[in-house]
């Protein structure tokens, strides 16, 4: 089911991890000038630390600090919402205070503590599906959410997004049937285009993760034709072979906008019927 009140696709997109205060600006500019052309709901993401990188030697960001400051210039002077995303307890409160949306990372989309403390700031909680997670799993991660809400007398407020489940030691699928499943909490549920084509440690030795963004289009278009999906994330990079993390699947500005304007049009096709046509063949 789609979620009611929403009546423009949310976007979820920046840079993998905020490199520089003008890498964040080339980023942004355009796409707030795409949103309002387009009429979706933006929200700028950017990671202060990538606590997950496969490989020790691996970049992680510029730390919560450096980065809470480029975030509130970046709030400041472009009028757009930030998410990031959160690793441990504590960092909920000092993100809170700064950004918007704080995102869950699919590896720990199951730790509860973590996911108590996002929600108990009262900002919207962006939850990844893990790799290694059914889609119907999800439904206990929204009710843990639930749960912390209800207990500070505070509104729901979370999404839910689909990044592909391993298949191997060294692939991603996206299981389309994930979307209706996850649909069933009522909360959003947005695709993860970028992270969907990711091929984990098959680069460098297994040091870092590979990817194929050929074929971000096709699954995002294929995502969108279910009707179950309330909006998109995506990882945009003025140059993706420069990028210190995930070059091989972010999008460059240009990718990234010939893509938005394919799936707008298309979601708002899907939305046409998704109220009133969806069957199960029972």
């Amino acid at each position: 089911m789609q979620v009611s009140g929403i009546t423009r696709p949310i976007v979820y997109a920046g840079p993998c991890v905020a490199e520089s205060l003008e890498l964040l600006e080339a980023v942004v500019q355009p796409l707030t000038k795409l949103a309002n052309e387009l009429d979706f709901d933006l929200t700028f993401k950017a990671s202060f630390d990538k606590a997950n990188r496969t490989s020790v030697d691996s970049y992680r960001g510029p730390g919560l600090d450096q980065a809470m400051k480029w975030f509130d210039q970046i709030k400041k002077k472009y009028s757009v919402p930030v998410l990031t995303d959160i690793h441990e307890s504590y960092q909920a409160k000092a993100c809170a205070d700064v950004v918007d949306v704080l995102q869950i990372p699919a590896f720990l989309c199951r730790q509860t503590d973590l996911l108590v403390a996002a929600c108990e700031t009262g900002r919207m909680v962006n939850i990844k599906k893990g790799q290694m997670v059914a889609p119907s799993a999800m439904l206990n991660a929204v009710d843990k959410a639930r749960a912390a809400c209800a207990a500070k007398k505070l509104p729901l407020r979370v999404a839910l997004t689909e990044r592909g489940a391993s298949f191997g030691y060294g692939n991603l699928l996206v299981d389309m049937r994930s979307f209706p499943i996850m649909a069933e909490a009522g909360v959003p549920v947005i695709f993860d285009i970028t992270h969907s084509t990711q091929l984990p440690a098959t680069s460098d030795g297994g040091k870092t993760s590979g990817g194929d963004r050929r074929f971000a289009p096709v699954l995002a278009r294929s995502a969108t034709a279910t009707g179950y999906i309330s909006g998109y994330f995506l990882e945009v990079h003025p140059d993706p072979s420069k990028a210190k993390s995930d070059k091989s699947v972010q999008l460059s500005v240009l990718q990234a906008e010939t893509l938005l304007r394919q799936l707008i049009p298309l979601w708002r096709d899907a939305q046409s019927f998704s109220a009133k046509d969806k069957i199960y063949c029972d």
